[in-house]
């Protein structure tokens, strides 16, 4: 008698014993064995979708539940971007991927294809699982730190989306196509220039990006301005291809990352850090009505309280010097003598740097430009305090106002080009004085 026994005879997988079982209760038609398959088939996809509604339930009703009552932002990032439910998502490949021993033989044709496909789709799952985290880490830096607007991340992250795709998609195709995933790698290198064609402007984009924050050219929330494009606004978004542009208009401009290192571009940032704003506008005056201060007109103007300080000063400077020089006082051509514009342009100066909206500090004009046909340009160039734009052009308006009811005290006149109005009157007037005579 031998003390070694037999070895035991390896079950039968679980596909054939449930065709005998089908056979032998005259199930399963003709062949039994695929019903067998189908039916095993079936109830693995039961069991995969079943772990998919528990996995989905529980990231639903207990995670979503914590991520509401914590103060943290960061699993709120994840869950807006739906990170736990691609998670849960992978629970059925899994239960493909194990079960397939347990369909088909081992070693298979049947259980090899079904677990390669298995492990295709949890490689696209995990995947689209890091997209979407890489999506809520944009979403966490943009929300919690002060410096996302000088230093968006947004292009960098998506260059590393692109990465990420282009890695899955070797490894795809080296699974299903049973290769070396290095092979493959290899193999892209006759590829560069197709690959350099498709992604051109993610490439200039990248670059672009790069040298806008590198060089803090543009930020999120900067007004710029693009005249090549038309663009004109705020910018809400800069991504790896393009950035996005709400106009004063209220219309969404989108134009390429790139060009904005490309095309002549003008950022009001400056202006809107130093809390100012540039007033730069020109009064036009008629040339024919400056004349010399004479006594009428300087009496009137002394009655101008900002204005005494200047007469009393000038008129004495000028008294002076032409009392040292031995000018005679017969005409006002001879020496030196006050003039109604440039009276009115110290008025203009002294009026404006007792105005509170308005910076003393910096640069403050009052000059006077050459004549042209258009008449004499005054202009005033100063920085208002207030750089909102409904507020700043409410003080501009107001200084103007008061500027264009000031002109007449000081016998000037604007220039204005005559209008059909002044021809017909003057049309008019021209036959009704022909019949008078």
């Amino acid at each position: 008698m031998s003390l070694v026994s037999a070895p035991a005879a390896a079950p039968a997988p679980l596909t054939d014993r449930l065709a005998e079982w089908l056979s032998g209760h005259g199930l399963g038609g003709e062949l039994p064995g695929l019903t067998a398959t189908l039916l095993l088939l079936a109830g693995l996809a039961t069991v995969a979708w079943l772990a998919y509604l528990l996995a989905r339930a529980l990231f639903r009703r207990v995670l979503l539940r914590l991520v509401e009552r914590t103060r943290t932002r960061w699993d709120d990032a994840l869950a807006h971007h739906k990170v736990f439910d691609r998670v849960a998502q992978i629970l059925p490949a899994l239960v493909f991927y194990t079960g397939a021993s347990v369909v088909f033989e081992d070693a298979g044709p049947g259980q090899v294809a079904m677990q390669r496909l298995a492990l295709a789709y949890m490689l696209f799952v995990g995947g689209l699982t890091i997209h979407a985290f890489l999506s809520s880490v944009v979403e966490i830096y943009d929300s919690s730190f002060r410096g996302a607007r000088e230093r968006p991340i947004l292009s960098y992250v998506q260059v590393a989306k692109i990465v990420l795709w282009i890695f899955i998609l070797v490894l795809l195709t080296a699974v299903l196509m049973d290769r070396s995933p290095w092979a493959l790698l290899g193999g892209l290198g006759a590829l560069t220039a197709v690959l350099l064609l498709v992604f051109r402007d993610s490439i200039l984009g990248l670059v672009a990006s790069i040298q806008l924050s590198g060089n803090d050219m543009v930020r999120v929330g900067d007004w710029i301005e693009v005249p090549a494009f038309g663009v004109d606004g705020e910018v809400l978004q800069i991504s790896l291809a393009t950035v996005k542009v709400r106009n004063w208009d209220k219309t969404i401009s989108t134009l390429p990352t790139y060009q904005l290192t490309s095309a002549a571009l003008k950022n009001w940032r400056g202006m809107t850090d130093s809390g100012m704003r540039r007033i730069k506008r020109s009064l036009l005056l008629d040339p024919t009505s400056v004349r010399f201060l004479d006594g009428g007109l300087l009496e009137r103007l002394r009655q101008v309280q900002i204005l005494r300080p200047y007469l009393d000063e000038r008129l004495e400077e000028v008294e002076r010097w032409n009392r040292e020089r031995g000018i005679e006082d017969v005409s006002p051509l001879n020496g030196r003598h006050l003039t109604n514009l440039g009276t009115f342009r110290a008025y203009v100066d002294a009026y404006l740097r007792q105005h509170p909206e308005l910076d003393t500090e910096g640069t403050f004009l009052v000059r006077q430009l050459e004549a042209t046909e258009k008449g004499v340009p005054l202009e005033i160039y100063v920085f208002s305090k207030e750089p909102r734009w409904a507020f700043y052009e409410g003080i501009q308006s107001d200084l103007f106002d008061h500027l264009l009811a000031a002109v007449p005290h000081f016998d000037l006149r604007l220039v204005q080009i005559p209008t059909g109005a002044d021809i017909r009157s003057l049309a008019a007037a021209v036959p009704a004085a022909d019949t008078a005579s």
